[in-house]
């Protein structure tokens, strides 16, 4: 298994620094700011520096997790939305490209309660195809949700839904997130709940599809669908939990985030 980083921010290059400090075997970085549509290209020297770091520290892409925009709505029923995300997730994507990065992590999208699932699925789904069609290398990664509101992706039926459509299936992933799956109804605090969570997403969605996980225990109780991270052992999944993931081999080689403050 793998130490863990927080997603870091700032220039790019201080991530790598930044999970070296700690001791992180696989860390996570925003590529632009999260809260705002655009931002200026990329410039070469921010590359340069980037793939300087990466060489020095030797950290492989592979433990490598971007996490995409928390703007994104790919299966907005609004067309200007949908239009702003398409453009987004293609932006970000084509950025991991530049980078030499080969995943990219985001949150799939919602409703709005507009729209029945299957439609706001297929509309991710055509985002998807449009983004790896214009771009190469990189693994688009979708997170599970904790289904809250109109949110999709929280139940492992709906990351199959997406994956179904998806024409390249081999540039298609899944994050799982811990505290997502717990307050989406999973509970993988007992041993009994984890074996059924883990059932089902191999027999959904499949591991040959993990790409990632956020480690995060939860402020809320199962199935609260409320995405509130707590910090390991400190919330409703507990250190038992945490012990049976961390200990399950079909885990092994996938890069591991934690998305709350050590402590």
């Amino acid at each position: 298994m793998y130490f863990l980083t927080p997603v870091f921010n700032g220039g790019l290059w201080n991530a790598v620094s930044g999970a070296l400090e700690i001791k992180g075997r696989a860390f996570a970085l925003f590529l632009k700011s999260q809260r705002q549509w655009k931002a200026k290209p990329l410039e070469e020297d921010v590359i340069d520096k980037f793939q300087s770091a990466l060489n020095t520290s030797g950290y492989h892409p592979d433990f490598i997790l971007p996490h995409g925009s928390y703007l994104l709505n790919c299966g907005s029923p609004n067309p200007e939305t949908l239009e702003k995300s398409r453009a987004c997730l293609l932006d970000e994507v084509q950025r991991c490209q530049r980078l030499g990065l080969n995943r990219y992590n985001f949150h799939p999208g919602s409703t709005c309660g507009e729209i029945p699932v299957d439609e706001c699925l297929d509309l991710i789904g055509e985002s998807i195809n449009t983004v790896l069609n214009e771009t190469s290398q990189v693994t688009i990664v979708v997170e599970n949700m904790s289904c809250q509101g109109n949110t999709v992706g929280g139940k492992f039926e709906e990351l199959k839904g997406i994956i179904d459509r998806v024409k390249d299936k081999s540039r298609i992933g899944v994050c799982l997130d811990t505290c997502h799956a717990f307050a989406a109804g999973y509970d993988l605090s007992t041993e009994d709940g984890y074996k059924k969570m883990t059932d089902e997403f191999d027999k959904l969605v499949g591991f040959h599809y993990l790409k990632g996980v956020h480690l995060n225990d939860s402020k809320g109780k199962v199935g609260c669908h409320l995405d509130r991270h707590e910090n390991i052992g400190k919330g409703f999944i507990g250190l038992d939990g945490f012990r049976r993931l961390m200990n399950d081999k079909r885990f092994d080689g996938i890069p591991m985030i934690l998305e709350t403050p050590p402590g």
